[in-house]
This record gives structure tokens, C-alpha cells and sequence, in this order.
């Protein structure tokens, strides 16, 4: 992202752009900031373009020809797939583009063995925006805050994020709410964040997992209902659980053979966050607890989906036994 930012800040553009990644924030951001940096709001030298099925030939007949009284011709197209298949044409067209014109593709889905993905890391520049670490996230909305005259404690910083989660959407969202209700204090504290902001669902998956793993029933259960009265479905519910088993399990069994949390959350391709917090709850279980508990989720889900099972009976049952207290053996 330093060469993007660089190319935004000079106004030294490379001939064509492609912006993608898992980190739609970070994607839309950077594309809205090229566009105006080249084109500075000039429709009459931009040509947008989203969508599969795209004619090319067009596409190329517009980028040939020449901006009228701008420096360049903007080409953007977003979402055109063309980095999975039928790219190959342009994958062509873009080593001799014009020095007039710049093209800006915006893909949510790529193939880096594609013969467009190649030929745009060689004639231009490809920024992959993954998600951000604790660290990055925690500086960026420090950045937010000290910008709008606020200050937040190191602390205060990781309750937001454990609050609200990592996206960098919503915790912008969040943020904004944040400046607005601290409008005559220039302190945030976990007060604040308790006023306004929004737990977020992954968030309270992970309160009922631990619950799940202290053998909480009642607050297993308290999470469920508060998750349902949300208008949560009981299938998201139970996806996301099972989403966690599996974390869980990857997690103690990679930090079992001597990994950090930083390479476990490198080769489980998740956040330092979700890796710590996986880490910490897998310790509650034995692997067979986990590997049974991931088996029983995804049977669950196929006994609702094939209609032997209600869907709020079968999360309720799998709830119930996973945070049920083992009795002990009585002594004869």
C-alpha cells in the first residue's frame, strides 16, 4: 500500500491498477482516492464499468482514445471477473496501453495464475489488501480519534476491538458514534464504548463459546436467546459455532506443536485476535471434546437441512450438551 499512497501523493500513476483483497475498507477506500487523484471528479475522462460479461473491444475503443483537455483517460472496472476467466484479451491490450490513459480494476475474485493477473504485475502495480493485525488496527483508529481531538487508552483500544470486532467497516462506523457521544470530553473510555457501540455477532459467538468451554449453561444459553432476540437465524448461529470448533481445534493442535500466536494466526490465515482468543478457549477442551464438537455441528446442520430436525431444537440440544457439567462418579 506505501507504492499506492506514494502514486496518490506525487500524482506518478502506473499505466493500470489492480485493488483486492478480503479487506473491502481498505479497497474502497484506496480506489475512491486514486480516482480522485486523477481524475479529480472529471466525469468527461472516466469510463466505469462493473459486472461479468463485459465487452472488451469497447473497453479497449475507449481506452485508446484520447482525454479532452485532461492529462489522462480513467478506465474502472469493477468486479468483471476477469481475472477467473475471458481476461486473456485484455490481458494483451494492457502491455501497450496508451501513456493517456490509466485503467483501475477492483476485484473481489482473482486467480493469480491468470494471464490478465500476470500481465498487470508486470506493466503495473497490484495492491492485495489483507486483513489488518491488532497492532495496524489499533493505530489506524488512534489516527481516527486523535483527528477528531480524542485520546483512548491502550487498554480502552483493545475493548473496542474485542467489542466490536476487526472489521474495518464497521469499527469505522463505530468510531464516528464514538466522537459524536464524546463530544464534550476529549477522553474515550469503556463507559462510552458500553453506550454506543454495537457488539458484533462473531463477538458474542465467542462470549457463548466461552461460556460453552467454563461449562456455563446458563450463560450458554442466555447468549443463545440474546442472539435470537437480535433476529439472528438459528442456521448463522450454528455456522458460526461450528466456525469456532474448527478454530479451536486448528488452534490447539498448532500451538501443541510449539507455535506462537502469531504463527498461529499466520497459518490458520486469521487475526492475532482470533488466534489468541482461540488459543485461550481451546485450552478448556481435550482434542476429542473438539473434534466431537466440530463433528456434531456439521451433523446438526445436515439433520435441520434435511428436515429430520427443528433448527432451534437441534442448536438448543448441541448448546446443552457442550456446556453440560460432566457429574462426578460417586465413590462405592
Amino acid at each position: 500500500m506505501k507504492t499506492l499512497s506514494e502514486d496518490i501523493k506525487t500524482g506518478k500513476f502506473k499505466r493500470v491498477y489492480l485493488l483486492c483483497g478480503e479487506e473491502e475498507y481498505l479497497v474502497k477506500n484506496y480506489k475512491n482516492q486514486l480516482i480522485q487523484a486523477i481524475n479529480g471528479g472529471d466525469t468527461m475522462n472516466s469510463n466505469f464499468y462493473e459486472g461479468k460479461g463485459l465487452n472488451v473491444k469497447e473497453i479497449i475503443d475507449v481506452a485508446e482514445t484520447m482525454p479532452f483537455m485532461a492529462e489522462y483517460r480513467l478506465v474502472v472496472l469493477e468486479d468483471t471477473e476477469m481475472f477467473k476467466s475471458g481476461g486473456d484479451e485484455l490481458a494483451e491490450y494492457v502491455k501497450s496501453i496508451p501513456e493517456s490513459t490509466i485503467m483501475l480494476f477492483v476485484e473481489s475474485n482473482i486467480d493469480k495464475r491468470s494471464k490478465l493477473y500476470k500481465a498487470v504485475k508486470a506493466s503495473g502495480y497490484i495492491c492485495e489488501m489483507t486483513s489488518q493485525t491488532e497492532g495496524d488496527l489499533s493505530v489506524w483508529a488512534a489516527r481516527l480519534f486523535a483527528n477528531a481531538g480524542k485520546r483512548i487508552t491502550k487498554a480502552n483500544m483493545m475493548y473496542l476491538l474485542q467489542k466490536v470486532g476487526t472489521d474495518m467497516e464497521t469499527l469505522s462506523t463505530e468510531i464516528e458514534k464514538l466522537i459524536c457521544y464524546c463530544m464534550k470530553t476529549d477522553v474515550v473510555d469503556k463507559d462510552a464504548i458500553d453506550a454506543v457501540c454495537v457488539t458484533q455477532m462473531s463477538v458474542k459467538i465467542f462470549d457463548m463459546i466461552d461460556a460453552i468451554s467454563t461449562k456455563n449453561q446458563k450463560k450458554t444459553l442466555d447468549s443463545y436467546y440474546e442472539l435470537i432476540a437480535a433476529k439472528e437465524p438459528p442456521m448463522r448461529i450454528l455456522y458460526m459455532i461450528t466456525r469456532q470448533f474448527n478454530l479451536m481445534l486448528q488452534a490447539k493442535d498448532l500451538s501443541n506443536q510449539g507455535m506462537g500466536k502469531n504463527d498461529v494466526a499466520k497459518a490458520m490465515g486469521v487475526q492475532a485476535f482470533i488466534a489468541g482468543k482461540s488459543i485461550q478457549q481451546a485450552r478448556n477442551f481435550q482434542m476429542r471434546e473438539l473434534k466431537d464438537g466440530l463433528a456434531e455441528s456439521i451433523k446438526t446442520e445436515q439433520l435441520i437441512k434435511r428436515g429430520a430436525m427443528d433448527e432451534n431444537i437441534g442448536v438448543e440440544m448441541l448448546l446443552i450438551k457442550y456446556s453440560k457439567k460432566e457429574e462426578k462418579k460417586k465413590r462405592i
